[in-house]
Order: C-alpha cells, then structure tokens, then sequence
C-alpha cells in the first residue's frame, strides 16, 4: 500500500492509497474476460451545459436493491450483482476497510473514450465517502486538480493493471478527478468504482 500525496506541500491533501495488485488466485486475463463479457455493458446519453451527448465511454450500475444513484441527471438503478462482481466487491471491501452496496462500471474502448474533471460527492455518498477504484487492462493516467486552489499543480498518477486506488476522507471535498484522451493507448481499459449509497 502506497501513502499518495504525501510529500506534497499542502494544507489539505487527499487521503489516497494505492494497491498494485490484488486477486492473486485469479490471472489477469481470466478477470478481464470476465468483465468484458458478463457485465451488461450500455451506451447513455447526458446532457453538460444544455447539450445532450453520448457519454465518451459504456457504463453499467450494479448494486443492491436499494442502491439508487444519481449524477448527470439520470438517476441508475442497480442490476443484481454478478459472481465476478461479488468476487471483487469482497477483495476490494477487505483492502478498503468499508461496505461498499453497489459500483460503477466503466469500460474505456481505447484512448478516446474519457472522463471529465468531477468529485463523487453526490449527497446519497455522504460528506466524506470512500471510492475504491480498481482497474484493469490499458493503463490511463488518472489526473487530479485541486478545486480551490489553482496554484497546486496537477497530479497524474498512472494506474496499474489489477490495481486498485482507495479514496477517501476529504478526497471528494477537496479535489476533482479525470482520464483524459490520449493517443497513446489502444487497448481497453475497464474501471469498477465501488461505493456506499446511502438511501435519502
């Protein structure tokens, strides 16, 4: 486990922890596989600054019964867990040290799907939730920019293949995260964040 942030010089850095490698039962391959063709992959439309488009990415939500989530203005309601799912929900939740009832996922064709600078701080997260972010497949930089403070340079931290990032505390609060395209990569890349929704 790797301490993030924690030589930089700031008031209020985010308290991040980074997993190289988990499921060491299962080949990467065999994860991959899995994910690919089990989860019920979907193209969704959102609408930025008054336009509709389509999301530069597929998504998926699944999650207990009662997980209900909304961001972009569509509110997703969660497919029933599937084993590979379940199998590293438990990994994930033993790692992160938190009960996570749903995730979110992600499936980045090649290097022009992306994802714009957000927080996950919807109000059904709570005020300071934990993410746990696992990865597998092409490696993306994950960029991170402070919210109030423009003089904190940007952050870019590569994520491993079958790694996974812990965020929590005042992670959300104080910064936004994105991948942005890039001409370098590909091959696929899937992302499963896991999160607690609470019911509002």
């Amino acid at each position: 486990m790797v301490g993030f942030f924690v030589s930089c010089d700031m008031q209020a850095y985010p308290d991040i922890d980074l997993i190289e490698r988990i499921l060491p039962d299962m080949s990467e391959g065999e994860v991959l596989h899995s994910l690919m063709h089990e989860i019920a992959w979907r193209d969704e439309q959102i609408r930025i600054f008054g336009k509709t488009m389509m999301q530069p990415r597929r998504i998926a939500w699944y999650g207990d019964r009662d997980a209900l989530y909304t961001y972009s203005g569509i509110t997703h309601e969660p497919l029933p867990w599937i084993p590979i799912l379940q199998t590293l929900r438990d990994a994930v939740e033993e790692i992160a040290g938190a009960h996570f009832n749903s995730v979110l996922c992600n499936l980045y064709r090649n290097g022009q799907d992306s994802m714009g600078y957000h927080s996950d701080d919807e109000p059904e997260l709570g005020r300071h939730p934990v993410i746990a972010s696992f990865s597998i497949g092409a490696e993306r930089a994950l960029h991170f920019r402070h919210r109030m403070d423009a003089s904190i340079p940007t952050v870019k931290m590569v994520l491993p293949s079958m790694s996974v990032l812990v965020m929590k505390g005042a992670t959300q609060e104080h910064w936004k995260h994105a991948l942005p395209k890039t001409k370098m990569v590909v091959a696929p890349r899937i992302n499963l964040t896991f999160r607690h929704v609470h019911q509002r």
